[in-house]
């Protein structure tokens, strides 16, 4: 999976990984930043993907779909599509373009607005990858937990650089008793829930 990384996508995942560090330090507003995952913890997305049970395989915040190469890696093996969520039309026209050069469009649903309005909708996950604004963290976690099949996995980033925000959100999943939960110091920390 991450040994034969097609050229287009290891291209298009280079360059967002250029256009990420520059946005960090260049006074581009927070709201305009990429603001994606590092690399190693989209392989660690793509590997959980992989390894996580048959169903849907959803994102929530594409931003300009850097972690949604990564997942795109794990629906290959799957033989899955990633439906991606992203409110902001600027980064969702940036997405779709990352899927264009990237050669993926097949591989991903794009839905352009409010996860929360459409999640409702969606059952069967087999994995969930949760990457939005903090105060929405709660309530995704409260919609997509009973849509996960058993075995399913939720994992929420930065879970430790943003720990103070999530903090409640975070302890509320560790006593859950419909899930197994811990966070994985990798990148900016991974809270890694699995459906019992």
């Amino acid at each position: 999976m991450f040994h034969d990384l097609p050229p287009a996508v290891a291209a298009r995942m280079g360059a967002l990984e250029a256009v990420d560090a520059r946005d960090r330090t260049d006074g581009t507003p927070r709201a305009a930043r990429l603001r994606q995952v590092p690399p190693e913890t989209g392989r660690f997305l793509a590997l959980m993907a992989a390894l996580a049970p048959a169903g849907g395989v959803v994102e929530i915040g594409t931003s300009a779909g850097y972690s949604a190469l990564w997942l795109v890696l794990a629906c290959r093996a799957r033989g899955d599509t990633l439906t991606t969520f992203e409110i902001s039309p600027e980064k969702a026209a940036l997405a779709r373009e990352t899927f264009r050069v990237a050669a993926v469009e097949d591989m991903v649903r794009l839905v352009e607005g409010d996860a929360l309005s459409h999640l409702g909708s969606i059952s069967g996950v087999g994995f969930c990858f949760l990457d939005a604004e903090k105060d929405l963290y709660a309530a995704c976690y409260d919609v997509v937990v009973p849509r996960l099949v058993p075995g399913g996995l939720l994992v929420a980033d930065n879970a430790i650089n943003h720990y103070d925000t999530l903090a409640p959100m975070i302890r509320r999943s560790l006593d859950d008793e419909r899930v197994d939960a811990l966070v994985v110091p990798i990148g900016k920390g991974e809270l890694v829930c699995r459906k019992r």
